[in-house]
């Protein structure tokens, strides 16, 4: 391999790496709606609690 391959895959090796951590994709952010998924479902205030607790456990809510 030569060097300007290797740098190359060296780059995507880096991109790939930041996608794994949570980095941004390029383009427009599309807002997805749930209501179809959701339809009919009863959500209680204590699911919702207990769900804020489970994803935020580092933050204070």
């Amino acid at each position: 391999m030569n060097n300007l391959t290797l740098a190359k895959l060296e780059k995507l090796e880096k991109e790939i790496l930041k996608l794994k951590k949570g980095g941004t994709f390029l383009g427009p952010k599309k807002i997805i709606s749930l209501k179809g998924i959701l339809k009919g479902v009863k959500i209680s205030e204590k699911e919702i609690e207990k769900a804020k607790k489970s994803l935020f456990k580092k933050i204070k809510i």
